[in-house]
């Protein structure tokens, strides 16, 4: 039977990507996406390119700072495709503002889907690896999580944590036979980057090593090295995939 991977926030941007990444790689591709708009304004197509690789692939509505949606979606796609592999938890936002200056519902609205989403999805997934004896848990968190960024008190918070919970996963359901890992993303282009002035985009370009912005596929190839055999001896690993970002 072939293994089944749910990705958070996969309608778009590096989730959409990582979708059909593991798609080529043979798994079955559960796409979740926060409501219908999303479905129809980009997780049908990711489903339907996933689809167009020979895999299995269907799009599941939650909010996944849900705690209780969560646990129903899990049940659907445990019912669907009878198994959940691997998940990925990569649903993210950003309210962008210096501390001085950020809202209590910035925080919260920041934390809430980018932070607590990854407790929910653990939880309610783990539950089903653990009685598989058997898992893959990759959590996208970011470098502004290793190394602090101007503006994003809540964002570098919430993928701070992310790498506190990896850790920790990792040593909790390791006897299981699960293993949970990062990939801390750089500066990469997608729907919440292109919106970005394009002198501000050059200022950070020149402080990459490798002179270049990221590709959503770079991610994706970090995630679908911890989602293969090839990765079943690393866990509890925060992998930076920045093009040399913080040198």
């Amino acid at each position: 039977m072939a293994k089944t991977a749910l990705i958070t926030g996969a309608s778009q941007g590096i989730g959409a990507c990582i979708a059909r990444t593991l798609a080529a790689e043979g798994f079955q591709i559960a796409v979740n996406c926060r409501s219908e708009r999303e479905v129809e304004n980009g997780g049908k197509e990711v489903a339907e390119a996933c689809r167009a690789l020979g895999v299995e692939a269907e799009c599941f509505i939650c909010d996944v700072s849900d705690y209780a949606a969560c646990g129903e979606m899990v049940k659907a796609v445990k019912e669907r495709f009878g198994s959940i592999d691997v998940l990925v938890n990569n649903a993210g936002i950003t309210k962008d503002g210096l501390l001085v200056r950020m809202t209590e519902e910035q925080f919260d609205a920041v934390t809430n889907v980018n932070y607590k989403s990854v407790f929910n999805m653990t939880r309610h997934v783990g539950a089903v690896m653990f009685r598989q004896k058997s898992g893959r848990i990759i959590n996208i968190s970011s470098v502004a999580g290793l190394y602090g960024n101007m503006g994003q008190f809540n964002y570098s918070a919430a993928k701070a944590g992310i790498i506190g919970m990896t850790k920790t996963t990792a040593k909790e359901l390791g006897s299981r036979g699960i293993t949970c890992n990062a990939v801390a993303p750089g500066f990469v282009r997608t729907p919440m980057t292109d919106v970005l002035k394009d002198d501000y985009k050059q200022e950070i370009q020149k402080n990459i090593a490798l002179g270049r912005l990221g590709d959503p596929e770079d991610i994706a190839n970090a995630v679908a090295f911890f989602a293969s055999d090839k990765a079943s001896y690393i866990t509890g690993q925060v992998l930076e995939v920045s093009g040399g970002m913080s040198m």
